[in-house]
This record gives C-alpha cells, sequence and structure tokens, in this order.
C-alpha cells in the first residue's frame, strides 16, 4: 500500500517516525537496507539550521545528502516563522523531498521555548509558521502533532482543517495529548476524528509493538498509514515486516542472527563514520536495544559499556553473537 503525499509517490504507507538521538543518518541507513520505505530525519531546530555559529550536534543531524536518501523527510521545529521557512528552503536545496513541521514533541527542553506541542496551545502561531513554510518551499510540506495539550484541549482536528486549508499535504497525529508523554495507551480511536475532518493522507503513530498494532491502529482510526518510532528501535528491519504483514496477512520472520549481526557491524560502523569519537558512547544504547530480548545480553552491555574502542567493542558483539548463531543453526538443522 501506497502513499500520496502532494507530488510525491512512496511506495509503503509504513513510515519511520523522527526520533531525536535515534534516527540519525547511521539508522535511517539500516532502516533502509530492507525496504523502501520513507524515513523521517531528527528533528532539526530551525533556528541551529539558519544561525552563522551552529551548534556541533545539529550540524551532524544536518550531515549528507537528503537526495541520497530518498525519499526523506526532514523534520523542522521552531516557534518564528521566518526561520521556519529559510531552513526549509535549506533543506529543499540539499535535496529533501517532503519538509516536516514538528508540532508533537513533548520535551520540556522544546515546549518551554514555545515549540514542538506547545504550538497546539497557539493556533495563531501555528498557522504563521504551516503557511510560512508551506509558501517558501516547492516540494510538500507534512505536519506532525498529537491530539492536543491536554484532555481539555484536544484541538487537533481544528488545526488538522486550518493546515490543510494553508497547504500541508499530510498529517500525523500520536495518539495521545502532551501532557500525557508517553504514559497510558495511545488512543486511536480519537486519531479517526482527524481523519473525518481532513481529505489529506493522515498517519496514525503510537504504540506500534507489533504487525497487529499496525493492523489495529488502521483498522480503529481509518488512517492511511502508519508511523513507527520505538517499536523500530533494535530493529529496522521492523518496518518491512509490518509492510508485509498488512499486504499479505501474513507475518515475515526476523531476520537469521547472522543477519542481525552483520546489520549491527555495518550500522556501528556507520555510526563511528559519522559521529566520530562520540559515536562509541551514542552506539550502547543501540547494541542494547539490538541484543535485549537475547541470552546473557545483560553481561554483554555490561562490558560495552565501559569500552571507548571501536575495535574492542565489535569483538565483543562478535564473540556475543557467534555462539548464538551457532545454536541458531544446529536447531534449524535438527528441525529441517
Amino acid at each position: 500500500m501506497s502513499l500520496q503525499i502532494g507530488s510525491v509517490h512512496v511506495p509503503e504507507n509504513v513510515v519511520l517516525a523522527p526520533m531525536s538521538g535515534v534516527t540519525d543518518l547511521p539508522f535511517r541507513q539500516q532502516v533502509r537496507q530492507f525496504g523502501g520505505h520513507l524515513v523521517v530525519s531528527e528533528m532539526i531546530a530551525s533556528d541551529a539550521m539558519t544561525r552563522i555559529q551552529r551548534h556541533e550536534k545539529e550540524v551532524r543531524k544536518m550531515h549528507g545528502d537528503c537526495a541520497a536518501e530518498s525519499p526523506l523527510s526532514v523534520q523542522l521545529a521552531g516557534t518564528e516563522p521566518e526561520e521556519m521557512a529559510e531552513a526549509a528552503k535549506m533543506n529543499e536545496a540539499r535535496g529533501a523531498m517532503i519538509i516536516d513541521i514538528n508540532m508533537g514533541c513533548p520535551a520540556k527542553k522544546v515546549t518551554k521555548g514555545y515549540a514542538g506541542s506547545a504550538l497546539m496551545r497557539d493556533e495563531k502561531l501555528a498557522a504563521d509558521i504551516i503557511k510560512a513554510t508551506v509558501d517558501a518551499v516547492s516540494v510538500p510540506v507534512t505536519l506532525k502533532m498529537r491530539l492536543g495539550w491536554d484532555d481539555d484541549n484536544r484541538n487537533a482536528p481544528k488545526l488538522a482543517r486550518i493546515a490543510e486549508d494553508l497547504g500541508i499535504a499530510m498529517l500525523t497525529i500520536h495518539g495521545r495529548t502532551r501532557c500525557q508523554f508517553y504514559k497510558g495507551d495511545a488512543d486511536w480511536d480519537a486519531i479517526a476524528l482527524v481523519k473525518d475532518a481532513v481529505s489529506i493522507p493522515v498517519l496514525g503513530n503510537g504504540d506500534v509493538n507489533s504487525e497487529e498494532d499496525a493492523k489495529e491502529l488502521l483498522e480503529r482510526s481509518g488512517a492511511d498509514g502508519v508511523m513507527i518510532g520505538r517499536g523500530a528501535q533494535g530493529r529496522p528491519w521492523f518496518l518491512a515486516q509490518v509492510s508485509h504483514y498488512l499486504a499479505t496477512g501474513k507475518k515475515l520472520p526476523a531476520p537469521t542472527l547472522e543477519v542481525q549481526l552483520q546489520t549491527i557491524l555495518r550500522h556501528y560502523d556507520a555510526m563511528i563514520d559519522h559521529h566520530g569519537r562520540q559515536g562509541v558512547r551514542i552506539a550502547r544504547k543501540h547494541l542494547a536495544w539490538y541484543c535485549n530480548s537475547l541470552r546473557n545480553a545483560t553481561e554483554f552491555r555490561r562490558v560495552v559499556n565501559v569500552l571507548d574502542d571501536p575495535a574492542e567493542v565489535k569483538n565483543q558483539i562478535r564473540s556475543f553473537y557467534e555462539p548464538l548463531i551457532e545454536n541458531e543453526i544446529k536447531l534449524d538443522q535438527a528441525a529441517a
């Protein structure tokens, strides 16, 4: 099942969510190894893009050729319409196929500056940002938001109509309010209220951790597709599994441990190449997610979390996975 986002055709309706500190270039590359899914960058602060003095972390988020990742959506966050417009232009020039506006991030460091989901409390400013961004570029502009600021202010359907009228090409709705953060269950039924309010495509987001979750979200919300965030952590192949299930009703098994090992090593090398020495530290959370359900994972994490030499870490990864691979092969042979 595909998506039509303005002028951009995307072959799959399963999309990788933007996650700060997670969906960097190395992780997006691993997801793309398993299928042609639309991937969304980490949130980039618009003011960091437009200032001469850029923060090193933001510069790494902007690193690379957007066109080489096609289809790639670049997500921007900010509170100044002019800065958002300028940042959108810069990313269009870098080859981004889609610009996404962040009005969904619940983090205090974002909302205290009135960006992210705080913009849902100021519909006038939200509209000004949307209009400035849409008018600044020729590529489609999309919007990601929550149900509202809190349960007394669930204004997502109203803001969705405003966004559509101003030229937004697609909406993504996380099924929680800002004040919920990530507590409780995502309200997939409430996403249906947004879907009913607009004619542009709507993606549902929140708590998609299995193929069945994705199917149920689509059934309950009527959404055109799903955006997957935390469910893909440690499973860059998960989007491909969900796409296959939605298309066929059949489950794809997870990759063999041998394939997983090669994926992890490739991902690790990419993180070191992209982030430099900081990549060793950044990689630790990814390694923890990859091995989460495997035997002796706790001991493996304890060892690699104190290593600073990339070569030593890779040796530990191989030492951890190779016995598990041998055992998997023996079990497969016995079952044959």
